[in-house]
């Protein structure tokens, strides 16, 4: 099974982890299939906040979500943090939304109300 975790890297006591791609049975810091973003939980993010600096591929996300892979607990608060989660929901309530959408009929003009 492909899992999206996070690999340490960075010195003792100044932590950064990379969004790797990985086989669920290699170790968290061995071989690894792709890169996909990195997280520093003790940078300033960009918008101020105190949560650390993430950055995120979000297109390469999406494509390893859409075949399959599993994110760990962490990743997946890091990527609804990123907003990737919720885009993928949003499209996957208005593709719902489309298809059981029952379309107006053309009557000419004329509705219902005015028949009476």
């Amino acid at each position: 099974m492909v899992r999206i975790r996070l690999r340490r890297v960075g010195r003792k006591n100044a932590p950064v982890f990379r969004i790797v791609v990985a086989d669920s049975e290699s170790p968290r810091d061995g071989r690894f299939v792709e890169v996909i973003g990195q997280y520093a939980p003790r940078e300033a993010a960009a918008d101020g906040s105190k949560k650390g600096r993430l950055t995120v591929q979000v297109e390469r996300a999406n494509h390893w979500l859409d075949v399959g892979a599993q994110p760990s607990d962490t990743v997946r608060s890091l990527l609804r943090r990123a907003g990737v989660l919720g885009a993928r929901h949003e499209a996957r309530v208005a593709r719902r939304r489309q298809a059981t959408a029952v379309p107006l009929a053309d009557d000419g003009g004329r509705s219902a109300a005015t028949e009476r």
